[in-house]
């Protein structure tokens, strides 16, 4: 399938989960982020849920990473260079929510891409070689190909079924670590 089929019937999927549902996912996931991962005073970019898209809730690993002395980024779009940078989350009363529903911090200090130990990343489908599908507008490959090659990329998906492939992947694309889903663990080579 190629991407355009893919983000469509993914998104169409995610929509139809029930609130209890999603949290029930988003709990599972949190847990095999904490297994599988020692994120210890590290440095992490993570996303935050927008809501009416039912994303995965990812206040629940900024908690628990920050338990744990890690220094957690959020993402904030520059709509004049089309390129994220990411501001240390430290309170929620730093956020703002945009017109398209993405909580965004309103200020705070910036970390550098090459500074990152861990970058966890939203997507709608993967496939089984890493890559992913996202909504489209090429922000998360342009950040991710910024960071160190120590750093490690891991998606969050809802589902735990990968796709065979990406028909148009492309040499653009920045092919994924790991992925964590409900039930699996997956690392790419």
């Amino acid at each position: 399938m190629t991407k355009a089929e893919l983000r469509k019937y993914y998104f169409e999927k995610r929509l139809t989960l029930s609130p209890q549902k999603l949290e029930k996912i988003s709990a599972q996931i949190c847990h095999a982020v904490f297994s599988n991962f020692q994120l210890e005073k590290k440095k992490i970019s993570l996303f935050l849920p927008i809501e009416r898209k039912k994303e995965i809730n990812t206040y629940k690993i900024w908690e628990k990473a920050r338990s744990f002395d890690a220094l957690v980024a959020i993402p904030k779009i520059n709509e004049k260079t089309n390129e994220l940078k990411q501001v240390l989350f430290e309170e929620e009363d730093q956020l703002e929510t945009t017109i398209w529903g993405i909580p965004e911090p309103k200020r705070g200090r910036v970390i550098a891409a090459e500074h990152f130990d861990f970058v966890f990343v939203p997507l709608l489908a993967i496939d089984k070689k890493g890559n992913r599908v996202g909504y489209g507008k090429g922000y998360y490959d342009r950040f991710l190909k910024k960071c160190s090659p120590r750093c490690k990329f891991i998606g969050l998906s809802h589902f735990d079924d990968l796709s065979e492939n990406i028909d148009d992947a492309n040499f653009q694309d920045v092919k994924l670590d790991y992925c964590i889903t409900p039930n699996e663990f997956y690392r790419f080579d």
